[in-house]
């Protein structure tokens, strides 16, 4: 019997399929060890030594393994053929070293690029030793990005109160992000006019010319800056006599696009079909493990974390006669196509991505994928298909055309595009971000010398805009592009600064938040090199020489660390007002606007001599006076979570955070709304416990106002009285959201339902749906059917539970993995994990107090013997516990009721 370990179970189930009963095939469920999150895990004083620790699954999988190679031929690391994969069968092998169990079985190491029989016995048969230099490039990245996440971050945290963390790559992303925005407040839009002549052919064809030159000399786009130049141009060409003085027509061709790398696959599922780099990868992984087609799992694509856009030659002629059989002879290019990276820093070791089986069509395996795995798959197929097809013919023509005006001549240009030959056009065109078609219209026929006539001039005016906000396509193609992180990196990266509310995305643009733009300014400030963009490719550029074993990860290490680390040290003396003046240095065009009157942005608008500057208070940044206290003047940042001005002057005691919104009619109470640290509320005046509520989620702080502000304070209200109990039915805001709530019974809100206007009629129905179904504290999520389980029959579904989704099948409940998306996991999947915990046994459960963790007693109860001997204690130590004397008073009092009970 011979073990092989690869890291996920549908992976694992794929294999055993074609492998047999000679082989075992065990999932890792990815990585098993990790660094644990605290000081000292990487020791640059112990020659960056790095402490490893068992996670809670890992420990159950290195347990699983071990036993199973006891008595086995060989154990056969077979993870993914990247430095992940590479670390992750590393990690196994030094775990099983720990444990002992190794012993003299031997241990091989394979990699296959697709999930198919033949790729998986031919890696069988040419198994090789763990690559260390891709391990040791592994080790030098993580503690790279460790001793910058844990060693910048607390520095974040003193220095500016509400920064989250830091992260080598995150702050690099982050400051491309908010470097755009800069560019977009500070462009100056820029006149210009453009004019249009509209002639017609002697046959009658109309077309359009556009003016590009006047007495001999070029106008190019901005040169016609004003409209009184434009009018003058456009009386000319309405008196002008309009004749074509040449014409020029050029053959062109358009070569079709490589195969996808992770990158480009990211950026092209954004644009055409709205995914999120994360959802795409997630789908991707599903297609790279296998799905059942017609009774076979099989891997339907590539690796899909590669940045090589090459393919194999089988593949490559696989696609050639599928061209020519679906499209014809005259689609299939004379010679295969091979093409080269242009991204900085591609390591190019894998093939792009691409189907495993050219000939599987997306129609034939539509109706056994999920929607959204079936129209990757398309896109995948398309991209690979068409990268090997004939290039488009096209025929770009240019007419010149001459405007005589008296002595004046005037020069018009009109173009047209045409395609001869769609040649891979017929499957695929790659979409842009922020270009424009690039494609024309046909210009009529005509020769030089021939009359037009003029039909009508137009002159427009128009200004230059700002460059766009990036999306996560054209950011993720950005990083590519400056060699910033690797392709399984980019969708963690725009994850995270999401998570951190570093970023957020207005119509599917990524848009910086205050918070992400100070935590830039700061990094710009004090440590400007670790957020230069060269200096990040570089470091890219030493992990690819360490996997190249051209030089030591360590002396990386030491290299960085000397620097970075008397960097940091330098902050340690580093005081407020300097961090105030840096940020107020590089945001000014973002918090200090220009009024546009000349006057100074940074005067202060209540007191008239005070300078305004940003502030760092309990609630985040804000803006304030230097005149303070004596001026009490303060505003929130542009994007803040309480949006608009306070007058914040001495009169109204502005404080920084809050807003005044009016006094509540009843009790003369003000009514203010705050930002604090969970998000915005509401307040109802002052004290020690002042009444507050929650905005509820979707409502934005701006738009609250007075009476939504009274009607959130006067939660919980009753809506209804139950139709059988005849109690109040009350409505109000909790810690899981807006809920119903009868007696012990509570109900949450649907996404559909508002907390401030919800009825009587719609309120009694949840509740008494809920009461229907069981009560309970939270409304029951009825979870994500994957089917039924093969053995017991029982239904599995997937829920989102308090501490992350999980699977169930009703009895048994087992937590999806950190690296397991709960939208992506499948039933055989979930099936191996409630096996998996089946036979772990009951958990031994540790709740967390308030103080410290203390163990459950509800979990086994305790043996007979011991319940008496406890007992015995516990009576013995009353008896010795010597009892307080009560007051006199208290004790008369006590005797007193006693009687009269």
């Amino acid at each position: 019997m011979k073990v092989l370990v690869v890291e996920s179970p549908a992976k694992a189930k794929t294999i055993n399929k074609y492998l047999g009963k000679d082989y075992e095939v065990l999932a890792s469920f990815g990585h098993i060890r990790d660094l644990p999150a605290k000081d000292g895990s990487v020791d640059p004083d112990a020659d960056f030594r790095m402490i490893w620790t068992l996670e809670d699954r890992g420990s159950k999988r290195v347990s699983d393994i071990a036993k199973a190679i006891k008595g086995a031929e060989k154990l056969i690391l077979a993870t993914d053929p990247d430095r992940e994969g590479e670390a992750i069968s590393w990690h196994v092998l030094e775990a099983l070293r720990e444990k002992r169990v190794l012993k003299d079985l031997p241990v091989e190491r394979v990699t296959f690029n697709a999930i198919t029989k033949d790729a998986v016995q031919a890696a069988l048969r040419q198994p090789r030793q763990i690559d260390q230099a891709l391990v040791d490039a592994y080790l030098a990245r993580r503690a790279l990005d460790y001793l910058v996440g844990f060693t910048l971050s607390p520095v974040l945290w003193r220095k500016l109160p509400g920064a989250r963390s830091a992260g080598r790559v995150q702050s690099v992303a982050l400051r491309l992000v908010c470097d755009r925005e800069l560019e977009i407040e500070t462009f100056k839009p820029r006149e210009y006019w453009s004019l249009i002549a509209t002639l017609a052919t002697k046959d009658g064809a109309v077309f359009d010319a556009r003016l590009v030159g006047a007495d001999g000399k070029k106008i190019q786009r901005l040169d016609i800056g004003n409209g009184k130049d434009a009018e003058a141009f456009k009386k000319d060409l309405e008196l002008a006599t309009f004749s074509v003085a040449n014409i020029e027509a050029k053959p062109a061709k358009r070569h079709p696009y490589p195969p996808f790398t992770t990158s480009t696959l990211q950026q092209e599922a954004s644009r055409k079909l709205g995914l999120a780099p994360a959802q795409t990868m997630r789908i991707a992984q599903r297609l790279y493990e296998g799905v059942d087609i017609g009774g076979e799992t099989v891997g339907l694509i590539t690796y899909m974390r590669t940045d090589g856009v090459d393919m194999a030659p089988e593949a490559v002629q696989a696609a050639r006669r599928v061209i020519g059989k679906e499209y014809g002879d005259r689609y299939v290019p004379g010679a295969p196509r091979k093409y080269t990276t242009k991204a900085k820093n591609a390591q190019e070791a894998h093939e792009a991505i691409r189907p495993t089986d050219m000939g599987r069509l997306p129609k034939q395996v539509a109706k056994y994928l999920e929607p959204e795995q079936a129209r990757l798959y398309d896109l995948i197929w398309t991209r690979t298909i068409a990268s090997q097809m004939e290039s488009a013919e096209l025929e770009r023509t240019t007419a010149d055309i001459a405007a005589q005006v008296g002595p004046r001549k005037l020069d018009l240009r009109a173009t047209g595009q045409v395609i001869k030959f769609d040649g891979f056009l017929t499957l695929y065109n790659e979409s842009k971000d922020d270009e424009a078609d690039e494609d024309e219209g046909r210009l009529p026929p005509m020769k030089a010398g021939d009359p037009l006539e003029r039909r009508r001039i137009n002159a427009s005016q128009h200004f230059t805009e700002p460059p766009p906000r990036y999306s996560e396509a054209s950011l993720v193609k950005r990083m590519e592009e400056l060699g910033i992180g690797r392709p399984s990196t980019y969708a963690a990266v725009l994850q995270t600064l999401r998570d951190r509310e570093y970023v957020k995305i207005e119509k599917k643009r990524l848009v910086p938040e205050d918070k992400g733009r100070i935590v830039t300014a700061f990094l710009e400030s004090f440590f400007r090199r670790y957020v230069e963009y060269d200096f990040t490719a570089d470091l890219e550029e030493q992990l690819d020489r360490i996997s190249n074993s051209e030089i030591d990860w360590k002396q990386v290490l030491r290299d960085f660390w000397r620097d970075f680390s008397a960097a940091i040290g330098e902050t340690k003396e580093l005081r407020m007002t300097e961090v105030l003046d840096a940020l107020n240095e590089l945001l000014g065009p973002h918090i200090f606007p220009d009024k546009g009157d000349g006057s100074n942005p940074r005067t202060c608008p209540t007191c008239g001599t005070g300078q305004l500057s940003l502030k760092l208070g309990k609630f985040g940044s804000f803006i304030g006076c230097s005149n303070y206290p004596e001026c009490k003047y303060t505003r929130q940042l542009a994007a803040s979570g309480v949006e608009g001005e306070g007058d914040g002057s001495s009169e109204n005691g502005g404080q920084p955070g809050v807003k005044v919104l009016g006094t509540d009619p009843e009790t003369g109470l003000e009514v203010t709304l705050r930002d604090g640290r969970f998000g915005p509320f509401v307040q109802l005046g002052e004290g020690e416990k002042p009444k507050r509520s929650s905005l509820p989620k979707g409502m934005t702080p701006a738009q609250v106002d007075l009476e939504k502000a009274l009607k959130l304070l006067a939660l919980p209200r009753q809506v209804a009285t139950h139709p059988e109990s005849g109690e109040p039915i009350l409505v109000s805001i909790g810690r899981y959201g807006p809920y119903v709530q009868h007696g012990k019974v509570y109900a949450n809100l649907g996404p559909g339902d508002d907390v401030l206007e919800i009825g009587a009629n719609r309120a009694i129905d949840l509740i008494v749906t809920k009461e229907s179904g069981g009560g309970g504290r939270r409304a029951a999520d009825p979870g994500r059917p994957l089917g039924d389980e093969p053995e017991s029959g029982k239904p599995i579904v997937v829920k989102s539970g308090r501490f992350g989704p999980y699977v169930t099948d009703g009895e048994t409940n087992a937590t999806l993995p950190r690296a397991m998306a709960a939208e992506a996991v499948t039933l055989d999947e979930a099936v191996e994990l409630l096996k998996a915990r089946r036979a772990a046994g009951p958990s031994k459960k540790v709740a967390r107090g308030r103080k410290a963790p203390f163990k459950k007693a509800a979990a086994a109860k305790a043996p007979a013997a011991k319940k008496a001997a406890t007992k015995s204690t516990a009576k013995k130590a009353a008896a010795k516990k010597p009892t307080a004397k009560k007051p006199a008073a208290k004790k008369a009092a006590t005797k007193k009721t006693a009687k009269a009970g």
